[in-house]
């Protein structure tokens, strides 16, 4: 099963896990099986319409999805997908 990582700050909506396994073939799925694993975690990452948030940014073992194959990136056993919030500020 693919690997998730979360910041230190998402992870208060995962039970302070920074790392877990979820099953999913691609990034995507890998995150709403996350989801599924932690509800709490949805309304952060997801919008109402069940797309992922703009400032929610998804790697693929340290590759921006977007230089991949975007969200349907395929995963495997060993791969990790990290979820990121993009930050602002001034």
């Amino acid at each position: 099963m693919p690997i998730i990582r979360v910041s230190n700050v998402i992870s208060y909506y995962t039970e302070k896990q920074t790392r877990f396994q979820v099953p999913g073939a691609t990034a995507l799925d890998a995150v709403r099986n996350a989801v599924e694993k932690f509800p709490q975690l949805k309304f952060h990452v997801f919008d109402n319409e069940g797309n992922l948030r703009r400032h929610i940014n998804l790697f693929v073992n340290d590759v921006h999805v977007k230089e991949l194959d975007g969200n349907d990136t395929p995963v495997g056993e060993e791969d990790v997908v990290r979820i990121l919030a993009a930050a602002a500020g001034g």
